[in-house]
């Protein structure tokens, strides 16, 4: 008897267990138990975090975010209120469930919305903000370099250089400035000593096409030039525009200013042209610049300037340090005395960003 009262013991714990088990699962199904089907009966299980641009965000626990065209999507129930907003431009946060002859319901404190997939405009967590909003404001980021560079041997060399940049990005228009400090010295000789700093403003008045000015300045003491500047306004142009790849062309007038610091030089003060002609690429983890602009002086076409920058960035962190590798080019045909027309500089530059808009590739 005392043998068959122990069996039925352990076939009751047992149970007991399995049922613990079951009621275990289900609860955790029940804590993130949004549901997206789509029309090829895929049934995915998460949480809705956003809907937003033609696409369903699903938080899942097995594949992380998970993300559908909602073109695709056929039914959305979620468990806990999502704030929407449909197509007409009512906005509502509530529950999704499935309407009993198709569609969705929306329903909250305020009160309840019939809709359907194909009807929401956007959806994003209750007390966000909706993500058309945020994408309309403008955002500032920021960057701020430094390289140091040393050689010793059969001579000595030295250098350092400092760089800011800090930019304000618009749905329909971008505002930047940025400054550079280079110097560097070779056997006890000054090599390098150059200053430039500048603003650039350009505004897309249609998708493609935008009209731009720029003013930079500075000086370079080893060319002998005590300040420049150099103003523009113009047409651009995007001949690329995708998400990791853009090609932009300027064209416009300019004002050339350059005052030398060698005796008995004068100075130059002539209006021009510019052109300008940038290129950026996105990789999976890495970003490539390079830009070249051609400013030549009206009342001497023969005198001009060509700047060219070339820069390879790889990050360190997912949103702060990268690396920065590249190059630039400065050629003046008409220097003072006997100084070279061009001047190239290559860098490794340790670079720090930060910001709303400042994002890792």
């Amino acid at each position: 008897m005392k043998k068959s009262t122990d069996v039925n013991h352990r076939k009751m714990t047992a149970a007991l267990i399995r049922a613990a088990v079951f009621l275990a699962a289900f609860c955790a199904v029940r804590l993130c138990a949004d549901v997206v089907e789509t029309t090829n009966g895929a049934r995915i299980v998460g949480k809705v975090t956003r809907i937003h641009g033609g696409v369903v965000t699903v938080a899942t626990d097995y594949a992380g975010d998970i993300n559908v065209k909602q073109e695709l999507v056929t039914s959305i129930t979620t468990d806990h209120p999502v704030a929407i907003r449909t197509a007409e431009g009512r906005r509502l946060t509530g529950v999704i469930t499935r309407a009993p002859g198709g569609g969705l319901n929306v329903s909250g404190p305020a009160g309840s919305i019939a809709t359907s997939v194909d009807r929401i405009a956007a959806s994003w967590a209750a007390g966000e903000e909706d993500p058309d909003v945020v994408a309309r404001r403008r955002k500032w980021s920021y960057e701020a370099g430094v390289d140091i560079s040393g050689s010793s041997g059969n001579g000595t060399q030295l250098g350092s250089a400092l760089t800011f940049k800090s930019k304000l990005t618009g749905p329909d228009d971008t505002f930047q400035y940025y400054a550079n400090y280079l110097r560097q010295e070779t056997d006890n000789q000054v090599s390098a000593d150059q200053l430039k700093a500048g603003v650039d403003y350009a505004d897309n008045f249609t998708p493609l096409s935008s009209w731009y000015a720029r003013d930079e300045g500075g000086f370079d003491h080893v060319q002998d030039i005590a300040f420049y500047d150099v103003a523009a306004v113009g047409y651009g142009y995007s001949f690329i525009k995708e998400k990791d790849q853009t090609l932009t062309g300027r064209a416009g007038v300019s004002y050339r200013y350059d005052e030398y610091s060698a005796p008995g030089s004068a100075s130059l003060s002539s209006a021009g042209a510019d052109f300008e002609l940038e290129y950026g690429k996105k990789f999976r983890k890495a970003e490539l610049h390079d830009k070249i602009a051609f400013v030549p002086a009206f009342q001497d076409p023969g005198n001009f300037i060509v700047t060219h920058e070339f820069s390879y960035d790889i990050p360190i962190t997912k949103s702060l340090w990268k690396l920065s590798l590249g190059m630039t080019n400065d050629y003046d045909s008409r220097p003072v005395a006997d100084l070279s027309r061009l001047e190239t500089i290559y860098f490794t530059r340790l670079v720090l960003t930060w910001g709303e808009a400042s994002t890792a590739p």
